[in-house]
């Protein structure tokens, strides 16, 4: 079976294309400025990159394109696109509709244009890009696995929040979390390295990269979660705040006599490690700038860690103990200052680093210490393939 994973951004299209015969990836790309001047497609295959200047409006067009370099005379990995057995679509936010991965019809359509409010650059991209396969691929079902769904295993007592519950039964206000395919594909893949059931372990999961989050998880599903509402809340990030007393948003609000939309912007655009640094949204550029001395980054990097541990030291509260730290994502597979920075605040906790493991990038090993009590891994995640996986289940049962 064949299975075409799609990732729609608000003005990117992310694609693989899977034998799930060896869960290989045949190709691979990324469609980037869709809908601005300078439109362009990377197409990968074994290693070899392809690149496609053409402008398109929207994902409709992009994805034509990229059916037509799947099946290309050149650099094509099937000879024609009935070869597709089915599409799954990762999706940002589901609401408390969707508990788990579903085919799409037309009410499944209805939940994600609901749950827009939470995520309004990312789902209304995402049916773009569903409509799109529907149009390019008529007949294949298209499968959507949400971002959100994983954390739908959370007790109430965790996901409400401390305000009026009136705002959460009529606005539905709570926190729902991200990266759930995420959370979940690297708790499934500790367990294998581990060899355990991962109903015996505790894992606190590091997803580390421009958004970021952590999650606790227990009896293999989510107890808790660090992002909220939105992708906005939980831990620092390069752009985005993390979690804020409330009254810093109203203060600078009257302050600067800013609009709800203004203050939004700050918050996710010109916060984080970037606000705090005044250099860069990228840990690579403030590690750079730390070389040359420059304490403001050092003071960035610093806080960023020192609140992750924080978290960390919460979800062990959560689930009365942790097992297994696992690093994935961006900084959490290639920082090893991070993690070695995060770590350095949880030897009460027997977290003991490993330092000459720990200095490597993008490479599944453990990197405590012998002795330590509580495990350190950095997991490469691996989204496509989880998504493909769900398609392929989802699938094989209809």
């Amino acid at each position: 079976m064949k299975i075409l994973v799609i990732n729609c951004g608000s003005s990117s299209l992310k694609y693989q294309l899977m034998n799930m015969e060896d869960e290989s990836t045949m190709a691979k790309g990324n469609y980037e400025r869709i809908g601005m001047e300078g439109s362009f497609l990377t197409h990968k295959v074994n290693g070899e990159k392809y690149k496609i200047e053409k402008n398109v409006k929207d994902h409709d067009e992009a994805i034509k394109i990229v059916m037509e370099q799947l099946t290309h005379n050149e650099h094509g990995v099937i000879k024609d696109l009935d070869e597709i057995s089915a599409i799954g679509h990762r999706i940002v936010h589901g609401g408390e509709r969707f508990t788990k991965s579903v085919i799409v019809d037309e009410d499944v359509i209805k939940g994600i244009e609901d749950a827009i409010t939470f995520a309004p650059l990312h789902n209304p991209a995402h049916l773009q890009g569903i409509r799109a396969c529907q149009k390019e691929l008529p007949g294949k079902p298209n499968v959507v696995v949400f971002d959100t769904a994983f954390h739908q295993t959370m007790p109430k007592e965790h996901y409400i929040y401390p305000i009026p519950y009136k705002y959460y039964e009529k606005y539905g206000i709570r926190k729902y979390g991200a990266h759930g395919t995420s959370h979940k594909y690297v708790s499934r893949r500790i367990a294998e390295l581990l060899g355990k059931d991962i109903k015996d372990l505790k894992i606190i999961n590091c997803h580390l990269g421009q958004g970021a989050s952590l999650c606790a998880i227990q009896n293999g599903e989510c107890v808790d979660t660090s992002m909220g509402l939105t992708p906005l809340g939980g831990i620092p990030m390069g752009s985005r705040s993390g979690d804020l007393d409330p009254s810093v948003v109203t203060y600078i609000m009257e302050k600067e006599n800013l609009t709800p939309e203004q203050m939004n912007k700050i918050l996710n655009k010109e916060s984080g490690l970037l606000g705090m640094s005044g250099i860069s949204a990228d840990n690579r550029d403030i590690l750079a700038e730390i070389e040359k001395g420059n304490k403001q980054a050092e003071l960035a990097i610093k806080t960023y860690c020192y609140l992750i541990a924080q978290y960390i030291g919460k979800y062990a509260v959560t689930m009365n103990g942790v097992d297994v730290i696992t690093f994935t994502a961006g900084t959490g597979e290639r920082g090893p200052d991070e993690r070695k920075e995060i770590c350095s605040y949880l030897g009460f906790m027997g977290v003991e680093l490993d330092t000459d493991l720990n200095n490597v990038k993008a490479v599944e090993r453990e990197i405590s210490k012998p002795g330590s009590k509580v495990k350190i891994w950095i997991v490469p995640t691996e989204e496509e393939l989880m998504i493909a996986r769900e398609t392929m289940e989802i699938v094989n049962k209809t």
